[in-house]
């Protein structure tokens, strides 16, 4: 039998938002993976316990869901006036592949607490009591995030009483600045439409908003689908036929929002676009059991994640809804009441979530400046995770 050790390599296992991930700082990773390729892609897979054709990755330490099948690296920024470089992986759970397209905005929440811990943010920027406002390069997508993270006796707060729907316990809120979250060239929708026909073979023409603000987001009406628009995982999870269709919509939207040349891309792009379906607002009982009131919330939001429906919402996708609300004419906008807009509040599986979004009219050409939203972050574990050294 071949003999193979075991590496070690110090990691940190954390809570951002509804997500949970493995933590690195990019010089604690082996030579091999410090840079982009199949040594770090083929690391990270090992880490997470991928490709598992069980999808439980009992052999890693994903979660076997989208949630929590993430990994984030980071560094001291290269960029000026920033603190931090943030580049996330979305790991596969049955295929051996990283996905690099694009953001986690639930995890971002995490990374100016992990910047803090680990030195990568200069000690005479922290405060000893207050906010240190963490500027972070999200690498992925070329754009700026500020986080805001509380501070006590010079020592990030994680502890608190800010609750999130779809995490079981409170702690210490972190409110997340987006800044400038359209696609690089300015373009938040990229077919130059608010709302138009997606036409996809064998389900039919779909009224569709598809924007590119923190993450490329297909939006349809619920009642398009046959939906109501309030229903929970096991509502779609459990229906195969369903879960294709929803493919069937990412590529096609894909293909329309130029992210892919052809439609047999969309497999090796799981992470980006994603899929919506939004209703007008409504009362429903949550996952956990909690009456979620219709007067509470401007609309209701479901959406797919790596193939699946989220248990939550997607920090990315959120940023999305807001930017997508705050624009007149947008089918997220008519669904939510129509008219000019700096915040919306909407329902997902587990309950409600407040964004915020500064949108405005330049030259004919909507561009959103901010977005904001409150989060919060939590260190589960730190130490090192192992992997056969011949995994990479």
């Amino acid at each position: 039998m071949k003999h193979v050790k075991q590496q070690r390599i110090a990691a940190t296992y954390m809570r951002g938002g509804t997500s949970k991930g493995v933590f690195f700082k990019l010089d604690d990773l082996p030579e091999a993976a410090q840079q982009p390729g199949t040594a770090r892609d083929n690391l990270l897979l090992r880490v997470i316990g991928s490709p598992d054709p069980y999808a439980k990755q009992i052999d890693g330490m994903g979660g076997a869901t989208s949630s929590t099948s993430k990994t984030v690296i980071l560094a001291k920024s290269q960029q000026p006036n920033h603190h931090v470089d943030y580049l996330f992986g979305q790991v596969s759970i049955d295929k051996a592949f990283v996905d690099w397209s694009g953001n986690c905005g639930n995890l971002t929440a995490a990374v100016g607490a992990f910047a803090i811990n680990t030195g990568l943010v200069e000690p005479s920027l922290i405060p000893k009591n207050g906010i240190a406002s963490v500027h972070i390069w999200q690498a992925n997508i070329q754009k700026t995030i500020i986080a805001h993270v509380p501070i006590v006796e010079g020592e990030v707060q994680e502890c608190g009483d800010f609750e999130l729907d779809g995490v079981t316990f409170p702690a210490a809120e972190v409110q997340i600045e987006f800044i400038n979250p359209a696609d690089g060239d300015g373009a938040l929708f990229p077919t130059g439409k608010l709302c138009e026909e997606l036409e996809v073979p064998g389900i039919g023409s779909l009224q569709a908003t598809m924007i590119n603000a923190g993450i490329p987001t297909i939006f349809i009406d619920a009642k398009q689908l046959g939906y109501s628009g309030v229903e929970l995982q096991e509502d779609i999870n459990t229906d195969e036929k369903a879960l294709a269709r929803f493919e069937n919509i990412r590529a096609h939207g894909a293909l329309k929002m130029g992210l892919i040349d052809s439609l047999e891309q969309a497999a090796q792009r799981q992470h980006t676009p994603k899929v919506a379906f939004i209703s007008p607002s409504q009362s429903y009982t949550s996952s956990s059991g909690k009456t979620i009131k219709a007067e509470d919330n401007d609309l209701c939001v479901r959406a797919l994640s790596m193939g699946k429906l989220h248990h939550a919402m997607m920090g990315t996708a959120a940023v999305a809804i807001g930017t997508a609300a705050a624009i007149p004419g947008t089918l997220v906008n008519q669904v939510a009441g129509g008219g000019e807009r700096e915040a919306v509040r909407f329902g997902h599986p587990s309950g409600s979530l407040k964004v915020g979004a500064q949108a405005q009219q330049h030259k004919q050409q909507w561009q959103v400046t901010k977005v904001s939203m409150s989060r919060s972050a939590r260190i589960l574990m730190e130490g090192w995770v192992r992997v056969p050294s011949d995994s990479f």
